[in-house]
């Protein structure tokens, strides 16, 4: 449909059901009484040699200025005429419209007085979002048995526990020494740590004290040659052409011993008095363990419900015109190749996007202030728990007020995206029937990496 906007002649051209063009047309009368009352304007504060301030005369200023006036207004007018026009047209567009720029560069500003402009547009096709059937998600719960509570409980105990130097090593242990060898005057103290090798090699740092030498490669303990590098105290540039067999002498044997499951041992994990028996502990490990593995469920949850909208709803992209204003926007960073290799993801993000804007409109589905607020405070109490300050909750109030006043408005439109994001996402859990099965740790890695 084609329709004025304002006194400029704008039409629509639809080339297909997700791609347009919008034209701009305007003549003499439509820009210059705005031209001739810039260089008017620019008269009175230019400052030209020659002349007084507010003197300089606006035939002169026509003369030296008057093209880059020109230009300038007109691009102003038709910038503002496009946004209005999709404004008013209710437009549902994808990126920003993207100019003619062959129509542009072939324009005489010196003799041309009538001007027409082209600006591409990427459309939103309609479409719906069915939250039926076809919908088909699998909740699933990680089982936490004995055996994962050991481990974790085991964990604690090392995290927490004493740094030793016995005279000799076992397995678990670490070593510190130099690392050096007869054919360069290369030497590097550093500290290495078995665990991290195969068991054949790890053997042969078991049973070693101060003074032993151990003949090591350091091309088979580590694959990456960022590991290699490290243990030389190198980059990986000055890697390049280095005999990676070395001696290594050991200095000292550093052993982490278990701590104790004590008070302080509670204390340190869960914060004072919390928990105050072996049983309490175990229980509350448990109950950790379970909240961690509920937010690993629950993201995945949330990529299976968002990957299955996705394919059950067809939402035709203007492709072509989507890579043109990535490229555009990307200022040269972005090439053919990365355009090749993350397209899709862009697309299926810009879809979901468009999904979830959708269900919010149906279903009146809105971020309000007050969960904003909520989702703020829960984040920051999250970290201060962390970081055990969980005792400044009389301050609360004046931490969210200042988080969300931060970084020029950012952090609230950050926080309420995230919160529009949740609200959608438990709308779309209530109208759909989600399974629940019970799974093993491991098989839950083996279907998220499946």
């Amino acid at each position: 449909m084609n329709k004025n906007s304002r006194a400029l002649d704008i039409t629509l051209d639809k080339k297909d059901s997700n791609i347009a063009s919008i034209k701009v047309k305007l003549n003499e009368a439509d820009y210059q009484s705005k031209v001739d009352e810039k260089i008017k304007d620019y008269s009175k504060k230019a400052q030209i040699k020659g002349f007084r301030p507010g003197k300089v005369p606006q035939g002169l200023v026509k003369k030296m200025y008057g093209k880059s006036i020109l230009v300038d207004e007109i691009n102003h007018m038709v910038g503002h005429a496009i946004q209005d026009y999709i404004r008013d047209n209710e437009l549902k567009i994808l990126g920003e419209p993207i100019p003619n720029q062959q129509q542009i560069e072939a324009i005489d500003w010196d003799t041309q007085s009538d001007f027409e402009f082209e600006y591409n547009v990427g459309l939103v096709e309609d479409f719906t979002v069915d939250l039926g059937k076809k919908v088909k998600v699998t909740q699933y719960e990680i089982e936490v048995n004995d055996q994962v509570i050991d481990e974790t409980v085991e964990n604690v105990r090392t995290q927490f526990g004493k740094m030793t130097n016995p005279e000799v090593s076992e397995e678990g242990d670490m070593l510190f020494g130099t690392l050096s060898q007869e054919s360069s005057d290369i030497t590097h103290d550093t500290t290495i740590d078995p665990s991290e090798f195969t068991k054949t090699n790890a053997k042969k740092f078991v049973g070693k004290k101060q003074g032993d030498v151990i003949a090591v490669d350091l091309a088979k303990l580590y694959k990456e040659k960022s590991q290699q590098a490290a243990q030389l105290g190198k980059t990986e540039d000055e890697l390049e052409g280095i005999d990676l067999k070395f001696n290594f002498e050991v200095k000292n044997v550093n052993r982490r011993e278990l701590a104790e499951i004590d008070q302080e041992l509670f204390d340190k994990t869960f914060g004072p008095d919390t928990v105050k028996t072996e049983e309490e502990f175990r229980a509350k490990v448990s109950d950790t363990i379970s909240e961690n593995y509920e937010r690993e469920t629950n993201a995945w949850l949330n990529k299976t419900i968002q990957d299955e909208l996705i394919k059950n709803t067809t939402i035709n992209l203007p492709d072509a015109f989507l890579k043109d204003w990535l490229k555009l926007t990307g200022e040269g960073k972005i090439t053919d190749a990365d355009l090749e290799n993350e397209y899709d993801q862009y697309a299926d993000q810009l879809r979901w996007n468009l999904i979830s804007g959708q269900i919010s409109k149906d279903s009146e589905v809105k971020a309000e202030h007050e969960d904003i607020k909520e989702a703020t405070r829960k984040m920051i109490e999250a970290q201060f728990m962390g970081s055990g300050l969980g005792q400044m909750a009389d301050q609360m109030d004046s931490f969210v007020e200042h988080y969300l006043q931060g970084e020029n408005g950012q952090n609230y439109m950050k926080m309420a995206e995230q919160v529009q994001q949740e609200k959608v996402l438990e709308h779309i859990k209530s109208q759909i029937d989600i399974k629940s099965k019970k799974v093993s740790l491991d098989k839950f890695k083996e279907i998220v990496n499946a």
